[in-house]
């Protein structure tokens, strides 16, 4: 029953949005008390649900989103991110323009959130774009495979490290094969995929990135522009390193780990961003701010579908679906590394959430690791590629992409959706081809 309840209130999503052309807040909305209702939740239990997955979604987003929106329109509005791209171009050429915007997206995600890499990076995919008359999905799929990669493989991430930490698995072992296994799904999505993508046009919200050329003479130089783009990256990174080199309880690790924190250190970067692209370089403190709440209007949208994403995964969740789902697999006689991945896959797709995915699955399969001798850190990343699988409606990502870039439903899926899936069954793939090697 909890498999047909998801399957029509996922049509029913389609059929609002795609045939209705009911705006995707409201759909979402009406998605969520549908799912609860069917499930025969209790009228206050299903708009907790609602108000809970509004709250924990804004309430870890909306401040990471809203600067991020500030400091992408100041490093827009000033010329900076044109100046990193214009270096980006000479560098790697607009042949190999993707590659630089990959190697990007994985060096960032390493040490930093999905969602707020991806709010970082997405001003200078926009640059990089106009600059070389390269897609924008061309380029934005290349940026976002990298920081998927990152999410889902790679510890510190909180997804694979709490995997990680139920499967006592070595976090640097994990790491080393997480690299390994990262390398072909990052080729296959971020660069072969790209190429069956040329002809999507994005439509972004009309405001949202500055579109001015400038001349040389008016953009800040590469150095500074650099800088103030990865503050946010440098103070994360910091704070991660800390958790390894330093004792819990050190001054310093709780210093930096506040300083690391996605709101503080993208706070600072637009703090540093007004002082060195603006009051610096002579522009007028109004001037940078209007222009800046033209942006955040521009982003009202955005922020608002996000939200409704998250309220539909938390009915889903409260429901009992995900744990319905859970149940049919627990006593599966297949391979752990595979029953591990689509156990992950079929929760992702029931709920949305990969973190959630990835911790219920290990749940699940956790009594198998033991006793089946298989490598806990293969375990790890064979949960966390299934993790990543068939991203759609109820992912607050799926609505990320999609809104920024400003593509229907139909492109979306065809771009994010089948991104996120190479991404999963490639790292499968990786996963069962390195057990042959280390099991």
């Amino acid at each position: 029953m909890s498999i047909l309840i998801l399957i029509a209130s996922i049509l029913l999503l389609l059929i609002l949005i795609s045939a209705l052309k009911l705006n995707a807040f409201i759909a979402l909305i009406v998605a969520s008390f549908f799912v609860g209702i069917a499930k025969a939740m209790p009228f206050a239990d299903i708009i907790n649900a609602v108000q809970t997955g509004i709250g924990t979604t804004l309430g870890s987003l909306i401040l990471i989103i809203a600067l991020g929106v500030i400091l992408g329109n100041i490093l827009s509005d000033t010329g900076a991110a044109q100046r990193i791209s214009s270096v980006m171009i000479q560098t790697f050429g607009i042949k190999h323009i993707k590659w630089a915007m990959m190697i990007t997206g994985f060096v960032v995600g390493i040490s930093m959130f999905y969602n707020a890499g991806f709010i970082i990076l997405i001003p200078m995919v926009f640059a990089l774009a106009k600059t070389t008359k390269q897609p924008i999905i061309y380029l934005g799929i290349a940026m976002a495979s990298a920081l998927s990669v990152t999410h889902g493989f790679l510890p510190p991430h909180p997804g694979p490290t709490a995997i990680a930490v139920i499967f006592k698995a070595d976090i640097g072992r994990t790491l080393i094969y997480g690299l390994v296994v990262a390398l072909p799904a990052l080729l296959f999505a971020g660069i072969v995929f790209p190429e069956f993508t040329k002809k999507i046009i994005a439509n972004p919200p009309k405001g949202l990135f500055e579109a001015k050329t400038f001349t040389e003479a008016e953009m800040p130089s590469f150095g500074i522009s650099l800088l103030t783009a990865l503050i946010p990256v440098v103070f994360m990174a910091l704070a991660t390193m800390s958790q390894f080199l330093l004792a819990a309880d050190a001054p310093l690790r709780h210093f930096l780990e506040f300083l690391g924190n996605p709101t503080c250190s993208m706070l600072l970067a637009v703090g540093f961003a007004i002082v060195s692209l603006g009051i610096l370089r002579g522009r007028k403190m109004k001037d940078m701010m209007d222009k800046s709440n033209i942006a955040l209007s521009s982003a009202t949208m955005i922020i608002l579908i996000i939200a409704a994403g998250g309220a539909f995964k938390q009915v889903l969740i409260d429901s009992g679906i995900g744990t319905d789902l859970a149940a049919l697999f627990e006593q599966s006689t297949l391979s752990p590394l595979f029953l591990g991945w689509l156990i992950a896959t079929i929760i992702r797709i029931a709920l949305g959430s990969a973190t959630v995915a990835g911790l219920t699955a290990a749940g699940i399969v956790q009594p198998l690791v033991a006793s089946s001798g298989v490598s806990p850190e293969l375990m790890v990343l064979s949960i966390g590629a299934g993790s990543l699988m068939c991203s759609h409606v109820n992912d607050t990502g799926f609505w990320m992409f999609k809104e920024y870039f400003g593509l229907s439903l139909k492109d979306t899926f065809k771009t994010w959706t089948l991104m996120e899936t190479i991404i999963g069954i490639m790292g499968l793939i990786g996963v069962l081809l390195l057990n042959l090697w280390v099991g």
